[in-house]
């Protein structure tokens, strides 16, 4: 699901620092944004607005508006006029700079709003990016539990019933943190990170059969908790077949596409008796050892056979 969203929202944003203020065009908030880039339009105060893309957020600092200053006061209007004539999202106008009255008439004719902040251009396109990295990601909704062990994203997933919420559970007992219970939330940020979170009012609640739904952040506190991790490893849990082949050596590594990005994938089984949680945070231990160069497997199978090679030559 792709997503765009309206000037409005990004005055509004919370939690980015963007100190945004409207100076003119409040007809105008309803206009969309649909763009991961920002756009300072230097050209196009000259008269040239080709390269001018309507749904991006225009940035004004004081090197275009110092250069606006610097045109004589009958040559500012064709130019500004034909730009603000294109249909454009918004305008920013950084460092707490004065905006010209002849923008903020513009602004209120074409329905354009302009805001002002009093950030350096440099610090604002930094946060509006990264404001519209989220906003603007796409994502999907995975059923299952995300949890951070030791940095490692573990995505766990299977049947209901198979004990993933348990799992879970017992993984923050032993110090680890959940990210998401039930429903995570996968964005895909580029270039191609995977970050999961949990949904609504139901983010750091779980539900323990026989028990109920339990407030993680309420009974452990927040290190028991993490608002967003990149998923680094999706594990499968499947209920126990006699006779089912699973996998003993770890020799080949598989994969599992989320949004066409790979990721590594494990198949373990779920028995009575068997401690899940502590075959969950030995997998997660694996995978750091696995992304450092150290396969356990492939070198225990390096070691088997150069012993077979050096038992043919003694013979």
């Amino acid at each position: 699901m792709s997503q765009e969203f309206s000037c409005k929202e990004l005055l509004e944003a919370t939690g980015f620092r963007l100190d945004l203020k409207l100076c003119a065009g409040s007809a105008g908030l309803d206009n969309l944004i649909s763009s991961h880039r920002i756009q300072k339009p230097g050209l196009s105060l000259a008269g040239y607005t080709g390269q001018v893309q309507k749904r991006r957020v225009q940035v004004l600092g004081s090197s275009e508006l110092e250069f606006l200053d610097s045109l004589p006061e009958d040559k500012r209007e064709e130019p500004l006029r034909k730009l603000f004539s294109l249909g454009l999202a918004c305008f920013i106008v950084t460092k707490g700079l004065d905006v010209p009255e002849i923008i903020l008439a513009e602004a209120e004719r074409t329905d354009t709003p302009v805001f002002s902040t009093p950030l350096r251009t440099t610090m604002l396109i930094e946060r509006v990016e990264r404001f519209m990295e989220n906003k603007l990601a796409i994502y999907t909704h995975l059923h299952g539990v995300l949890v951070d062990i030791m940095g490692v994203g573990v995505l766990m997933r299977g049947p209901s019933g198979v004990g993933k919420s348990e799992c879970a559970m017992d993984l923050v007992l032993r110090g680890y943190r959940l990210v998401a219970d039930d429903v995570v939330r996968v964005w895909l940020k580029p270039p191609f990170r995977l970050i999961g979170s949990g949904c609504g009012i139901i983010r750091y609640n779980m539900e323990i059969r026989g028990l109920g739904v339990i407030d993680i952040q309420e009974l452990f506190g927040l290190n028991a908790i993490r608002a967003e991790k990149a998923v680094d490893l999706v594990v499968d849990l499947v209920l126990w077949e006699e006779g089912e082949s699973y996998d003993r050596l770890g020799l080949d590594d598989q994969m599992y596409s989320i949004m066409d990005v790979e990721v590594p994938y494990l198949r373990i089984p779920v028995a009575p008796g068997r401690n899940i949680a502590a075959v969950v945070e030995v997998a997660a231990r694996n995978h750091m050892l696995k992304m450092m160069g150290h396969n356990s497997a492939i070198k225990m199978a390096q070691k088997l056979e150069s012993a077979l090679l050096k038992e043919g030559k003694d013979k």
